[in-house]
């Protein structure tokens, strides 16, 4: 089975990369771009029948810095 964990900073943490994104997408003139969050996908290939707690104790444990990122799990 697969799962993909996206995570990204919490509303109200300050993103660095996001604005930089924003700052480089308007020096290339696309205008109209009111804000940037940057964030990561983790892909996961699991054993078939591994639950979806399992991998929020994953996340929980490891993937995300639960006290800046906030996930959300998507099995496929």
């Amino acid at each position: 089975m697969k799962a993909k964990v996206h995570v990204i900073l919490k509303n109200g943490v300050l993103d660095p990369q996001g604005a930089a994104i924003q700052h480089a997408l308007g020096s290339l003139g696309f205008d109209g771009v009111e804000g940037v969050r940057q964030g990561k996908v983790i892909e996961l290939d699991l054993a078939d029948g591994t639950s979806e707690d399992t991998i929020a104790q994953m996340c929980e444990k490891l993937l995300a810095n639960t006290v800046i990122e906030s996930y959300r799990i998507e099995v496929l």
